[in-house]
């Protein structure tokens, strides 16, 4: 149940985070479309390339793609009033899809029966893959290779369900409350990780 559960919430939060980017960048309708289907089916894509799972498996999720298509589809014709705040809560949509979708590939790895290492790699690409082909496709720089914390919450979420400590429905909601309460706190209060910049400072005189 939780396994549906997760996959509805994130498809349709990262249809609607790719279909608002698309606006924001000016698309037109079928650039809209293209985005909102990308975003939220482009991590599962990349998922099953490294995995070694069919890619043409996705094809096999009808009713999600329905779902997506449904989310854009209400999301474009939304009033501007309201899309207007979506710079106020875009990152809350994000940060949904990054749970759910985290989980659910986590979920998929521990069902092929794939060692932890692989849950947890899942469990990003499954998380911040769509956002980082969104992102590239609408021109920006891709938020999970900035040092923003953000992707470290996904691989959280893939040590946790790999090392079994989240396997019935129950804890697998309360993990994705977790994760996604995590996700808004670290954008809301500014948490990075460490970088370096190679670009030299200019020196006040």
């Amino acid at each position: 149940m939780a396994w549906e559960v997760l996959s509805i919430i994130g498809t349709i939060a990262f249809a609607v985070s790719g279909a608002i980017v698309a606006m924001e960048e000016e698309y037109d309708l079928f650039g809209v479309y293209l985005l909102g289907i990308v975003t939220a089916f482009g991590g599962g894509a990349i998922r099953n390339l490294l995995i070694g799972v069919p890619v043409s498996a996705l094809w096999e999720q009808e009713m999600m793609f329905q779902i997506a298509l449904f989310a854009i589809t209400a999301v474009f014709l939304f009033p501007r009033k309201l899309l207007k705040h979506w710079n106020r809560w875009g990152k809350f949509f994000d940060a949904i899809g990054l749970s759910a979708f985290a989980i659910q590939g986590a979920l998929f790895a521990v069902h092929l029966g794939l060692p932890i290492s692989a849950t947890v790699v899942a469990a990003v690409l499954t998380g911040s893959g769509g956002g980082i082909v969104r992102d590239v496709l609408a021109g920006r720089k891709p938020l999970v290779l900035k040092n923003e914390v953000y992707a470290v919450w996904a691989a959280i979420v893939g040590l946790v369900i790999g090392l079994d400590l989240a396997t019935d429905d129950l804890s697998l909601y309360v993990l994705f409350v977790m994760m996604t309460v995590l996700r808004v706190v670290s954008y809301l209060y500014n948490w990075r990780l460490p970088f370096r910049s190679l670009l030299e400072t200019e020196k006040a005189d």
